[in-house]
C-alpha cells in the first residue's frame, strides 16, 4: 500500500449538487430555494432563532435558575466528614488529600451537620457559628 494510492471507498464521497442546470437535473429554475421571500434571494440573511419578527421562543420562555461562577471554587464540609481527614490539623490541603473537597477548590467552610468526636485544629478554613461551637465542645480549636 502506498500513500498515493489511498482512495475513499466507492460511494463514500458523493459529488456536490449542481443547481440551476434544468428541470431534468432536479434542481432547475428556483434551485431548491422555493418561491420568493428572503431565503430565496441572493444574500438572504436572517439570524439563528429569528422567527420573522414574531417574539422568538427563547424570549417567550421564562428565565429559570442561576449558575454561580463562584460555586466551582467553594466547598461546604460537614462535621462528620472531618473524621475522614488523617491527623489533628485540618487545612485546605488536608481536605483535598482526604478527597473531602473536589480539586480546584479555593476555599472551604465547615457547616454544622453531623457530629464530631475527635479534637481537631482548623487552620485557614471557614466555620459557621454552630460548627465552631461543636468543634470547641469536642475539644478542638480554630486558628485564623
Amino acid at each position: 500500500m502506498r500513500l498515493n494510492t489511498l482512495k475513499p471507498a466507492p460511494g463514500a464521497k458523493r459529488g456536490r449538487r449542481r443547481v440551476g442546470r434544468g428541470a431534468s437535473a432536479g434542481q432547475g429554475k428556483t434551485c431548491g430555494r422555493g418561491t420568493k421571500g428572503q431565503r430565496a434571494r441572493k444574500g438572504g440573511y436572517h439570524k439563528v432563532g429569528f422567527e420573522g419578527g414574531q417574539m422568538p421562543i427563547q424570549r417567550r420562555m421564562p428565565k429559570v435558575g442561576f449558575r454561580s461562577a463562584m460555586k466551582r471554587t467553594r466547598a461546604e464540609v460537614r462535621l462528620d466528614e472531618l473524621a475522614k481527614v488523617e491527623g489533628d490539623l485540618i487545612d485546605l490541603a488536608a481536605l483535598l488529600k482526604a478527597q473531602v473537597i473536589p480539586l480546584g477548590t479555593a476555599s472551604a467552610k465547615i457547616i454544622l451537620s453531623g457530629e464530631i468526636k475527635k479534637a481537631v485544629t482548623l487552620k485557614g478554613v471557614g466555620v459557621t457559628k454552630g460548627a465552631r461551637a461543636a468543634i470547641e465542645a469536642a475539644g478542638g480549636k480554630i486558628e485564623a
